[in-house]
């Protein structure tokens, strides 16, 4: 039988790292987009080989229309796509709305929510039946944030990533006949790099307190939630978003 081939954007650092490592195990190949990281990027490359699977690293700035066609058209050349999961993204930068920088809002919005939009739009243009594709699964990773507004710390970002909830709504109606299902995760506080990349590297320890669990989530734990609904085992949903956030 052959092995799905998943592309995962930001795919090779915190949730997408774990995810492409989890992938692997269930028996995916994989291409990985990242942005900046080369030394990351390879690490996660010979963590998904060791994994068994076959891995492409490509490096893109999704947050372009032809960061995303230069990522599709090298996954091309690996093979047919069956999944892919919309994961990159940053807060960038952590304050008030009043006292964030137009071009951080601009880089934050760019990223998260039209990076996305391309991304998804890309991934029906190979899923999708009428495109001549085989249908599959796409996976937008949103947060948290989104309903809790992230007041005082980044409601540009959260902003964005409620875009991305109504993105993940409207496109799985609009692509149902396609043979596409589109789903989201919202993960909530989660042990990455993200907060210390914004400049708050001690944010996760704070915010733990605010958790019901008690707990701060792992990369892991995303990743089993993304697999799954990449799995069979979910091909009965589409269009609603599962939030993996220890109970915020």
């Amino acid at each position: 039988m052959a092995r799905a081939l998943t592309l995962v954007t930001g795919g090779t650092r915190g949730i997408g790292a774990a995810t492409a490592v989890r992938l692997a195990a269930d028996g995916h190949d994989l291409v990985l987009g990242y942005a900046r990281d080369d030394a990351a990027a390879q690490e996660c490359r010979l963590a998904v080989e060791e994994a068994g699977a076959r891995c492409l690293v490509v490096r893109a700035d999704v947050s372009t229309a032809a960061g995303v066609d230069l990522l599709f058209a090298r996954a091309a050349e690996h093979g047919r796509l069956s999944g892919v999961v919309n994961n990159a993204g940053a807060t960038l930068h952590i304050g008030a709305l009043a006292e964030t920088s137009v071009a951080v809002i601009q880089r934050t919005v760019d990223l998260n929510l039209t990076g996305a939009l391309f991304v998804a739009r890309a991934a029906v243009r190979v899923l999708g039946t009428t495109y001549g594709g085989a249908g599959g699964v796409l996976v937008n990773v949103s947060s948290g944030a989104a309903t809790l507004g992230a007041p005082g710390e980044y409601v540009q970002y959260a902003a964005a990533k409620a875009g991305v909830d109504a993105l993940t709504t409207g496109l799985a109606q609009e692509v149902a006949d396609e043979g596409i299902r589109v789903v989201g995760v919202a993960p909530g506080l989660v042990r990455t790099r993200i907060h210390a990349d914004a400049g708050d590297g001690d944010r996760v320890t704070r915010g733990a307190s605010r958790i019901p669990l008690g707990r701060a989530g792992e990369p892991s734990e995303i990743a089993e939630a993304i697999t799954w609904l990449l799995s069979p085992a979910a091909s009965y949903v589409t269009g609603t978003t599962l939030r993996v956030a220890g109970g915020r």
